[in-house]
């Protein structure tokens, strides 16, 4: 019996004090993503990004204890500043983080921006082929770095709109 597109799929949605607009930019422009990407104490460095379809972005985070996390994407679909399709990847490196871990392949991402006003709300979905890679991603901690990552959005707009 095949498994159902919602039980491989992770899914979080947050609403920010923020206009779309803004919140896209800090989405998709690499100055405002080294600000906020990665988990509280991470560090990102976002190496390359060709904001298009077809065009791959490639960032590189570096946790407290100077372990780095390299990770790429290749852009599918774009529909600024609604909509964000990419394939979500463990850049070459990434297996040093996670020495003899068998890593989730085929992730996709896809970043839904409404517009509520004032507000906006992100609902991030991450597909996987198979349950198994979605329960591998989840063993990872990957909802509670996204949600993490998300708290420090919340601060950075916050700071960019004082």
């Amino acid at each position: 019996m095949a498994a159902n597109d919602s039980e491989k799929n992770l899914v979080i949605v947050r609403d920010f004090d923020a206009p779309r607009d803004l919140v896209w930019k800090v989405w998709t422009e690499p100055a405002h993503i080294e600000k906020w990407w990665g988990p509280r104490g991470f560090d990102t460095k976002v190496k390359s990004m060709n904001l298009k379809v077809g065009g791959r972005a490639v960032y590189v985070m570096t946790g407290p204890d100077g372990t780095e996390y390299p990770v790429s994407g290749t852009i599918l679909e774009l529909d600024p500043p609604k909509k964000i399709v990419s394939t979500d990847e463990f850049d070459e490196g990434f297996e040093n983080a996670h020495p003899g871990e068998d890593l989730p392949q085929g992730m996709i991402t896809t970043a839904v921006f409404d517009d509520l006003g004032a507000r906006c709300r992100l609902t991030l979905t991450i597909s996987h082929p198979t349950v198994e890679d979605r329960k591998k991603h989840e063993a990872m901690g990957v909802v509670a770095g996204w949600n993490s990552s998300f708290d420090r959005m919340v601060d950075y707009l916050v700071e960019l709109q004082s």
